[in-house]
């Protein structure tokens, strides 16, 4: 039994979400004490919840100690089991967080799945959609299974009620290389936004566009239908011959629109100056399915907290330790031993 101290590094829910997946795909179960140690609220919330249900469903797992708010809880996986499923976060909480704790397991199965996830599709502290659609699951191709994701609502906070759809066919995974990006191909800025006035999309885009020199063909606004706000997001995307970054800005209540787009357009503007392949979400999510195919490597920016307490996750599993090592261009090489 591999017992975990959920307080320790980052201390937030994708060590939860790490452990389920890990249990799955190696048969070894453990225990995590000290649920979101970290967190101003501790213990599972309701989108970890559903990533623990959903973890008992495709492995036929058992999971003692489930509940929302619980600190602690012991999983055993079963067998992972190819087929079709829902899961319905009831609130905002990510879709894409729960993707993410079940994917790679699915991926490893004996048949095709699908998916239809229900929550929140683009909220604070999660990857929207579109991040994991163009910037996450193409990398996870190229390594050899095929996994076609399809938005069909979107979810804001607080209100929830999007939907997701994903249909997975499964393959063994091998190993690749993401050190270079390659040159940039195109960029994009959309301020999405519902049932919300029309300015404050206008406002965001505004404010990026003092810090990014883009065409003006690539600033656009895009209104969705009323019943799936209020929300609003601001999506800064760059492509490039071998990868790509989204870099998102969040609305909030109390938070002005030019503000949240000044921080995601300065931060696009340090991933594109960097020059690494990954982005620092990019880089956790990397981790876990090349670790899985036994090696490869990819470039990033300075290696978050997340990052590494993600990696001590997967050595408690696997055996295998990540390096994460400075470049003289000031990106850092990120290797399995």
């Amino acid at each position: 039994m591999i017992v975990i101290d959920g307080s320790e590094g980052e201390g937030g829910g994708q060590v939860v979400r790490n452990a389920l997946a890990l249990s799955l795909v190696t048969g070894q179960p453990f225990r995590i004490t000290s649920i979101r140690g970290r967190r101003p609220k501790p213990g599972l919330m309701r989108q970890h919840l559903t990533a623990v249900e959903a973890a008992c469903a495709i492995g036929g797992g058992t999971c003692d100690g489930a509940a929302v708010n619980a600190t602690e809880i012991t999983f055993r996986p079963g067998r992972v089991r190819a087929g079709d499923y829902h899961f319905a976060v009831g609130t905002a909480g990510s879709t894409g967080l729960v993707l993410q704790t079940i994917l790679l397991p699915l991926a490893l199965a004996d048949g095709p799945s699908r998916l239809v996830l229900e929550g929140g599709t683009h909220n604070d502290m999660a990857p929207p959609f579109d991040f994991l659609e163009r910037v996450f699951l193409p990398v996870v191709n190229r390594m050899g299974p095929c996994v076609e994701a399809r938005l069909v609502r979107h979810g804001f906070h607080p209100r929830g009620g999007g939907r997701i759809e994903v249909a997975i066919t499964p393959a063994p995974l091998r190993r690749v290389e993401c050190t270079a990006r390659g040159p940039l191909v195109s960029v994009a800025a959309t301020a999405l936004f519902a049932a919300l006035p029309f300015d404050i999309a206008e406002r965001e885009l505004k404010a990026a566009r003092t810090i990014l020199d883009w065409p003006e063909d690539a600033f656009r606004v895009r209104q969705l239908p009323g019943d799936q706000g209020p929300g609003t997001v601001l999506l800064l995307e760059a492509q490039f011959a071998h990868g790509a970054e989204i870099v998102t800005g969040f609305g909030r209540f109390g938070t002005p629109a030019h503000q949240l787009a000044r921080k995601a357009a300065r931060r696009m503007a340090g991933y594109i100056a960097a020059g690494a392949f990954a982005g620092p979400f990019l880089a956790d999510q990397l981790l876990l399915p090349l670790a899985l195919a036994g090696g490869g490597a990819f470039t990033t920016v300075k290696p978050s907290q997340h990052s590494r307490t993600a990696a001590d996750i997967i050595a408690r599993f696997t055996g295998r330790h990540w390096h994460f090592v400075p470049q003289a261009d000031g990106t850092h090489l990120v290797s399995l031993a």
